[in-house]
């Protein structure tokens, strides 16, 4: 863990100090053969951590490699086993994920972290009420804290294909983190999730998103790439 934060570090220009740990190392259960799940707080870091990460991998002399072959295609196989997707559709997700390697032989994860100064709401600043189950097609149109966990992308020209037909959806929240930083502004996704009307109490404004990783939808919601 020393060694690739230290790497990641000395690469990315982040201070050590804006790294931390997660995972099996948080909860003191880490064996010698668990991946490493690295933390990065603040937005700019973790872009910088991203971009170093793009670097590093591009040089086969690099001690941070992508997955590949046996490894590659067993992480694909999990996927689809956890997950409602096919292996050309978990492959395709794949090429995006930019946040796991392997280091050393060991696998890797990164998870970005808001700073406090990061955040723009507080507990109770929005009440969320369970409408139904539905699949949409929409445009991204913001993707800035899709890199987080939960991941946020704003949408517009929302379509309802299954379900409620509702006009106003503005947002797809996800709480999987496969679904992480895999859509650019501008692309087209096909959700399927928990329909939700969102109630601002600070500007009493009411709109719709789709939740995925919801307990009700679990092992059926998914995000696709068009």
């Amino acid at each position: 863990m020393k060694r690739l934060v230290s790497l990641l570090s000395k690469k990315s220009g982040v201070p050590l100090e804006c790294f931390g740990v997660t995972g099996s190392l948080l909860l003191h259960i880490h064996k010698p053969f668990s991946d490493l799940d690295v933390a990065v707080y603040g937005r700019k870091n973790s872009l910088a951590v991203k971009k170093a990460l793009a670097d590093a991998c591009s040089s086969w002399k690099s001690p941070i490699q992508r997955f590949e072959d046996k490894a590659l295609k067993a992480w694909c196989t999990s996927k689809v086993k956890s997950f409602p997707l096919t292996f050309d559709e978990v492959f395709q997700i794949y090429q995006r994920k930019w946040n796991i390697g392997v280091f050393e032989g060991t696998r890797f994860s990164m998870h970005p972290v808001k700073l406090e100064k990061e955040l723009t709401e507080e507990y109770a600043d929005k009440a969320y009420e369970p409408v139904d189950s539905v699949v949409l097609g929409a445009v991204v149109e913001e993707n800035a804290d899709s890199i987080f966990l939960p991941s946020v992308y704003r949408v517009k020209d929302a379509k309802i294909i299954k379900g409620p037909q509702v006009t106003n959806v503005k947002e797809i929240v996800s709480y999987e983190g496969l679904y992480s930083d895999i859509a650019e502004i501008g692309e087209t996704v096909l959700v399927k999730g928990k329909l939700e009307e969102v109630h601002d109490t600070r500007t009493k404004r009411k709109y719709h998103r789709i939740l995925v990783g919801s307990p009700e939808g679990r092992g059926r919601e998914y995000i696709k790439l068009v």
